[in-house]
Parts: C-alpha cells; sequence; structure tokens
C-alpha cells in the first residue's frame, strides 16, 4: 500500500461515506466501527458539547454559527433560567422566613404576657384566700421560695429534649456556675454571692405579703409597678446609667401616685401601713435588681436557673430557723402540720414559681417589654376581680393615683433613642406632607392653565 491510501485509511469516518459500488462499507476495515459508535453514541468533548449536534447546525448553515453555539447557548440560557429563580425565590424566602419569624415571635410574646399577667394575678389572689385561715406570710414566704430550688432541674429536662448534644447535669452545672466567677461555686462564693441576694428576695416578698394583709390586691400590685422607677434612680446614681427626662418625670408620676393613694384614707390606719409596706417591698426589689446587674452582670437562661436553685438551697439550709423562731415566739403560730392549707401553699409557691420561670423565659424567647407589660398588666387583672368576687369600691383618688403609677411604669418603657426616633419619624412625616401639598399646587395650576387656554384667557405677568 502506498503513503497516499494510508493516510486516506487514516481520516475521519466522516469523510469515507462514499462507497464503490458493489462493495459495503462495512469492508473499509477498522473505519466502519468507528463510524457505528459515532452515530449510536455521540461523542461528547470536554465542555459537554455533542458533535453531530454541532455538524447538523454547520450543515444548515445556521445564522451565527460557532464551534459549540447551540449547546453553549443552552447551557448559558439553562444556568441563567436557573439562576434567576433560585435568587428570587431565596430572596423570596428570606424575606417570607423573617416575616413568619417575627410574627411567631410576637405572638408568643402575647402569650407569654398572658400567662405572666395571669400567673402573678393569681398568685397575689391565692395569697389573700389564703390569709383566711392561715395568717402567717413569712412562712408563706420560706415555702415558695423553698420551690426555686426545681429551677435548675426543669431547665436541664428542657435543655435535654431540645438539644442534640447532651451534658450530665454536673457538667451543666458547673458551666452555669461560670456567674459567679472563673473558678466556679464554692463555699465562699456561695455564701458571698447568695446571702445578700437570697435576704433581699425574702424581704421583698415577705413585705409584698404583709401589704397583702393590709390593702386590695389591686393597690399591691400597683405600688408594686413602682419598682421600675426606683431600679431607674438607683442604676441613673449608683451605676451612672445615661440621664432620660422622660424617665425622671416616670419616677415623679410614681411618687405622686404613691402619695395619693396614701393621702386616700387621710394617712392614718392601716392604709398608710399598707401603702408603706407596699414601697418597701418594690424598694428592695429594686435594689436586688441593681446589685445583681452590678456584681452579676446578664445572665442567661441556664444561669438564671442555676442562681434561682441556690437561692433555693440558701434559704432551705440557712432562713429555716427563722420559720422556727417565729413560731416558738408566737408570733406566727400555725399549729400542727395536718392543720396547714398545703393545698393553698402549694397553690402560691406553684404559681410564684411559673411566674418566676416565664419572666427569665420570656426574655429569651420574645421581647422584654412585653414581660413588663404582663406585670402591668396584673393591676386590671386584679382590679376586675376585687370588683366583681370581692365587691371593692374605688375612690376616685385611688383609682387617679393607680392610672398615674400605670402610666409613669409605660413611660418607664420607653427605649433609650425614643427622642431621636420620634423627631426622624416626624421630620419625615413633615416632609411627605409637604411633597403632597407642592404635588396638588403643580396639579391645580396646571388644570388653571389648561382652562384659561381653553376659554382664550392670556396670562399677563405682573412686573
Amino acid at each position: 500500500m502506498s503513503s497516499t491510501e494510508i493516510q486516506n485509511l487514516g481520516e475521519e469516518p466522516c469523510f469515507r461515506l462514499e462507497h464503490l459500488p458493489g462493495k459495503s462499507p462495512h469492508l473499509a476495515g477498522k473505519a466502519s466501527p468507528q463510524v457505528n459508535n459515532r452515530w449510536n453514541a455521540p461523542e461528547v468533548t470536554a465542555n459537554g458539547v455533542h458533535d453531530i449536534e454541532d455538524r447538523i447546525l454547520r450543515i444548515t448553515g445556521y445564522y451565527g454559527y460557532k464551534p459549540g453555539y447551540s449547546s453553549h447557548r443552552r447551557e448559558e440560557g439553562s444556568e441563567s433560567h436557573a439562576e434567576t429563580p433560585v435568587s428570587e425565590t431565596s430572596g423570596n424566602g428570606t424575606a417570607y422566613q423573617t416575616c413568619a419569624n417575627t410574627v411567631l415571635k410576637v405572638l408568643g410574646g402575647l402569650l407569654v404576657v398572658l400567662c405572666v399577667s395571669s400567673s402573678w394575678v393569681g398568685t397575689t389572689q391565692v395569697v389573700q384566700l389564703t390569709f383566711k385561715s392561715f395568717s402567717c406570710p413569712f412562712f408563706i414566704t420560706w415555702f415558695s421560695t423553698n420551690w426555686n430550688i426545681l429551677f435548675f432541674p426543669l431547665y436541664y429536662s428542657g435543655h435535654v429534649a431540645t438539644t442534640r448534644e447532651k451534658q450530665t447535669p454536673i457538667q451543666k452545672f458547673r458551666e452555669c456556675s461560670r456567674l459567679f466567677g472563673e473558678d466556679g461555686m464554692s463555699l465562699k462564693v456561695f455564701l458571698k454571692r447568695t446571702a445578700p441576694f437570697s435576704i433581699l428576695w425574702t424581704l421583698t416578698n415577705y413585705l409584698y405579703l404583709l401589704a397583702l394583709r393590709k390593702l386590695t390586691a389591686t393597690d399591691v400590685s400597683a405600688l408594686y409597678c413602682c419598682h421600675k422607677a426606683f431600679v431607674f434612680l438607683l442604676s441613673w446614681i449608683v451605676l451612672k446609667d445615661r440621664f432620660m427626662g422622660v424617665r425622671i418625670v416616670a419616677a415623679i408620676m410614681a411618687i405622686t401616685g404613691i402619695v395619693m393613694m396614701a393621702y386616700a384614707d387621710g394617712f392614718h390606719g392601716d392604709s398608710f401601713m399598707g401603702v408603706a409596706l407596699a414601697v418597701g417591698s418594690a424598694s428592695t426589689s429594686a435594689l436586688y435588681k441593681v446589685l445583681f446587674k452590678m456584681f452579676l452582670g446578664s445572665a442567661n437562661l441556664g444561669e438564671a436557673a442555676h442562681f434561682f436553685s441556690t437561692m433555693g438551697f440558701f434559704n432551705l439550709i440557712f432562713i429555716s430557723c427563722v420559720p422556727l423562731i417565729l413560731y416558738f415566739t408566737r408570733v406566727e403560730h400555725w399549729g400542727s402540720l395536718s392543720s396547714l392549707p398545703w393545698g393553698y401553699l402549694c397553690g402560691v409557691a406553684g404559681l410564684w414559681l411559673v411566674f418566676n420561670i416565664l419572666v427569665n423565659v420570656g426574655v429569651v424567647l420574645t421581647y422584654p417589654i412585653l414581660i413588663s407589660i404582663g406585670t402591668l398588666l396584673s393591676v386590671p387583672g386584679n382590679a376586675a376581680i376585687d370588683v366583681l368576687k370581692h365587691e371593692v369600691i374605688f375612690s376616685v383618688v385611688r383609682l387617679a393615683a393607680t392610672c398615674i403609677i400605670c402610666l409613669g411604669f409605660l413611660l418607664l418603657l420607653l427605649p433609650e433613642e425614643w427622642d431621636t426616633v420620634t423627631l426622624r419619624f416626624l421630620t419625615t412625616l413633615a416632609d411627605k406632607k409637604t411633597e403632597e401639598h407642592g404635588e396638588e399646587l403643580t396639579e391645580s395650576s396646571v388644570h388653571t392653565r389648561s382652562r384659561s387656554r381653553a376659554n382664550g384667557a392670556v396670562s399677563i405677568p405682573m412686573a
């Protein structure tokens, strides 16, 4: 065979489709299998282009054809069609998810608000029912504080049920002990950090229960709302927080409401003593919160659960002697243990524990301002029960004092940047009104000119 014939045999199979008469194209040696393989299973190039598709477009003379044009166009089109819906879908999905999360957070917050106000109203009302058969406020305070021990076990149960990374109770307890310092919990830290807060906690609840023996639940719950004003004053003086004029006004309103509440019955008798006890409860509560912020800072849910359980242990170990002293001195004599109203006592302790859990969990799950609103809603809740069930008649002075205290409480909930945000909103609103007024003037002038031209009137400019 000549070199020319060898070169002809080595050419592309697509150029050897012509054959001599009487001879089969399959007799062309090794070229025929290559032709069959190419047409039965088109070869794919590195960029995914099928050669047969490119050849058809080249033979038919497709306008603007380039090798791989059709496949590249299809791929680019598929990529653009794929990217555009995905980006739009992802954007819409993100906005929808954000909206859904906000709605769920608000709905959850409203549910927490109702639960917080209901538990606090229930605690106050059950305490007054307990006093009818068992008038021992310090024993009730001690017994209810012991239930704080259950806070950390309940938190750990929720942690195990909601997380994949399981930790033993000891590991979780040590992790949450970082609230007291890097060294964790020790006997010295336990006594140094827990003792003052436990004493303030006990005083707050004890004075609150004493006030309930003198005043109605509505008056006591309204006076207790003054603790928000006391927290601001102490934070401003001790913690050097930012000065806000509106909060000073709110504090003055709270003090005015206290004076009016005491004046309602003439500054004498049980009413004045009840007001003093309720204000004392609000003051110790404010001192507790300011000292907690000063020495311990902010705490997450696990650390708060650890702290409450620690206070419960301190109360059980060190404060249990106080009810015994009051019992033997007959200041609070309760008789035998079987004669105690355990149903009411467990009801008060359980509702108090639920209230504390909801306050700390609600801050994590929803907006903190809603928790404060839940506490404020206990005032109208107690007022409704006092009027409908106990047939209490409120004087005009008491109603005015309650409204002033509640209004001051709401002013204290305003954020620090409320004035800047309000001015910005008013400026934006004024700009929009100016633009709308300008557009109305433009439209009216255009309408007037069109009418004057239609009537043949000519406007003469004034010099």
